[in-house]
Parts: structure tokens; sequence; C-alpha cells
């Protein structure tokens, strides 16, 4: 049920859900966070049994502006093709809500919020967030929103690891759990990426200790740098060869440090783009909430132990044979977790050069991998086709 101390700032389709001091999240650091805002979007409507609201989870980068217009870039949402009516995500048959995870800066409580100690934006005394703290705020959301169980919950990348807390922590509250392209904990390989993106921020003077909002600037440089490198993780070496091979920018080499590759100019075109819609304290507290994650530790060492209580709950992991981000053989080691807790799922590893980022392009298989499984999900759970 809605609670009676929590305010939102709404709009139609979302707004900013303000829980006050007496709401605070305790984090998994001891830390609590209060007040708290949460910035959320919804899509479609919510049926009379409140039964077929889905939670879409975001990606490291990304935010609850998931299919419409972002209001600082001016480009469509970041998962516009696949929610909508007729879309994998019919909207004319579900109630879609997404949320801007903690930590992060698009409305919901980061490190550019203000410190309610100080009056002044957290920087770098931000508590330390995990992804156990980010579904933790979204569970307060839900039910805020007077919904008792989610028809779904879905999300690729670190979407995909919300979804496994969501399945281990809240199982009673979700009906399905839909993990792409995530593993049940980050690799050594994936933390040292992250850690040469932020050793790329804290690099940049501008960074000012975290304080730079302060200063009146901003790390671009270190930030473009970080977004440059884990960007080469989301592709695949295939991908990048067919886009770019070794073309040139121009005719002849410039016998200098210009970018001369295609593929130099796209990255830098990446990391020039990036920093206008993000903030790198941002960065730093979110790539370290991945580096954290790893749901066996949270129970002894066992995956399967995770999801004990998830026995009811219907799953569908699926994989991009090209990702070395998030390989196959992770997504399989939560399939046999899953198999192993005795719960009901079932895996597709689709074939693709695309690499990790193919949930978010054009990828017929997923989508009809995803509708086939939102229909018969959707009939067990007895949601009508359309909500008129």
């Amino acid at each position: 049920m809605t609670t009676a101390a929590a305010k939102s700032a709404e709009t139609e389709d979302g707004g900013t859900w303000r829980f006050p001091a007496s709401q605070a999240l305790r984090l998994e650091s001891g830390a609590t966070l209060a007040p708290l805002e949460i910035a959320y979007k919804t899509y479609g409507a919510l049926d009379a049994a409140k039964s077929n609201a889905v939670l879409v989870c975001h990606a490291l980068t990304g935010d609850q502006h998931l299919a419409s217009t972002h209001p600082m870039t001016g480009k469509p949402g970041w998962w516009d093709r696949f929610v909508g009516p007729g879309k994998p995500l019919d909207t004319d048959r579900y109630f879609v809500i997404c949320s801007n995870v903690i930590g992060g800066c698009m409305g919901s409580t980061g490190p550019a919020s203000t410190n309610p100690q100080t009056g002044e934006p957290y920087g770098l005394a931000f508590p330390v967030i995990t992804i156990g703290d980010m579904v933790r705020a979204q569970a307060m959301l839900i039910d805020a929103l007077g919904i008792d169980t989610l028809f779904a919950v879905i999300g690729g990348s670190m979407g995909g690891m919300q979804v496994l807390q969501w399945a281990a922590d809240y199982p009673e509250k979700v009906f399905s759990a839909i993990c792409i392209a995530a593993a049940p904990r980050h690799s050594a390989q994936n933390i040292a990426f992250h850690e040469v993106g932020r050793q790329a921020i804290m690099a940049d003077p501008d960074w000012r200790g975290g304080a730079y909002e302060l200063a009146g600037v901003r790390p671009e440089k270190g930030l473009a740098v970080a977004r440059m490198a884990a960007h080469i993780t989301y592709l695949s070496e295939a991908a990048l060869q067919r886009k770019f091979g070794r073309e040139l920018q121009r005719d002849g080499l410039s016998w200098g440090f210009d970018a001369d590759f295609q593929v130099e100019s796209y990255l830098r075109h990446q990391g020039a783009s990036f920093v206008d819609r993000f903030d790198a304290n941002s960065y730093l507290y979110i790539t370290r909430a991945l580096d954290y994650f790893d749901l066996a530790g949270q129970h002894g060492g066992v995956l399967a132990q995770a999801f004990q209580k998830a026995r009811k709950v219907r799953f569908c992991v699926l994989s991009f044979s090209s990702d070395w981000l998030y390989p196959t053989p992770e997504s399989r080691d939560i399939v046999r977790a899953l198999n192993a807790a005795g719960a009901r799922a079932s895996f597709v590893e689709i074939e693709t050069d695309k690499g990790h980022d193919a949930f978010f392009l054009d990828e017929p298989q997923l989508d009809a991998t995803l509708k086939g499984f939102f229909s018969s999900t959707a009939q067990a759970r007895g949601i009508s086709r359309g909500l008129a």
C-alpha cells in the first residue's frame, strides 16, 4: 500500500518520489540515506487487479527514460524499440516502470544531490552503494505505488544483476524474472576495466577530489576516457571489424596523434557525448557497486542458495554468443544454480556478432524470445490482452 509519509512530485507518467527522513534507506555499508528521492517513469496503465506491473532495471549508464525522449540529449529512450504498443513490452497490456538507480544522476539521490548535513552536493561524502541497495530503494518505490507483486522484473547488464537481486531478496514480490546479458558476480577482468575508468576520472585535474561542482568545473576529459575504455567492452571484435576495420577518417595519415582511424573517431565521439548527460562521481559509485556484486558471496558462497525461496518465480535467462563482458558461461552458471534450487528457468543463447550491447539493438531473436516468454507468462498470471 502507498505509505502516508511518502510524497511524490508526479506527472502523468512518473515523477520523483520523495521519502522523508523517517523512511531512511539503510545501506549495506551501515550508512543511511535520508531523505531519499527516486526518479521514475511509467508507461501504460495499471490494471484493476494491479497484476500487470513490469519493472525495467537499467544498465550502468542508463536512466528512467527507457521509452521517452531524453530531456538532456533529445534522443529516444534507451529501450524505445522494445517498449510500446505492439512491442515486446506491450504498453496496451503491461504497466511498465523504470526508475533511476540511487547513486545515479537523473533525479534519484546520488553524489550530486544535496547533503542535508552540509547543504552542499554530497560529492565523495555520498556513501558507497551496492546492487542490493539499489533494489531495496526500488522496492520502496514499488510499495509506495501500491503494487504488491510485480508481474515481471527485467533488465540487461547491470539491470540483469538487479533482476537476480530482486529474485533473491523479494521472491514473494516477483512473478517472473528476465535476466539478459548479466552475471552472478563481477569478474576480475571487469573490475580491472572499471578501475581504469575510475583512475582516468580521478586523474583529471578538474575532478578536484570529487568536489568539482563547488569549483564550477567538471572532469570531462577523464570521464570521456572512462567511457571510451568501457565502450570497447560493450562491443565485439567482429562488430568493430565489420563497422570500422582499419578504415581511415580521411585520405592519408596525419603522421600525428589525431583520429586517423574511424574507430578512433567513433570512440572519441562516444566519450564526448557521454559527458553531456552523465555525472563523473555517479560513474565512480555505480561502477563500484558493480564490482562489489557477488550474489553467491551473499549466500555462503553457493549461488543456488540465493534462489532457494524463489522456486515459484518463472525465470528467463538470455546471453549473446559474442558478449565477452558477461559471456555465456556466466549465464549458464545462473541457470545451473536455478535448476539446483528447483526454480523454473528457461535459457537462450542468441547467436550474434553485436557483443554485449546487442540487447539495445535490433535483434529479432531477442524480440521473439521475450514476446514468447511474456505471452505464456501473462497467460499463467491471468493478464488480459487489452486493458480497455
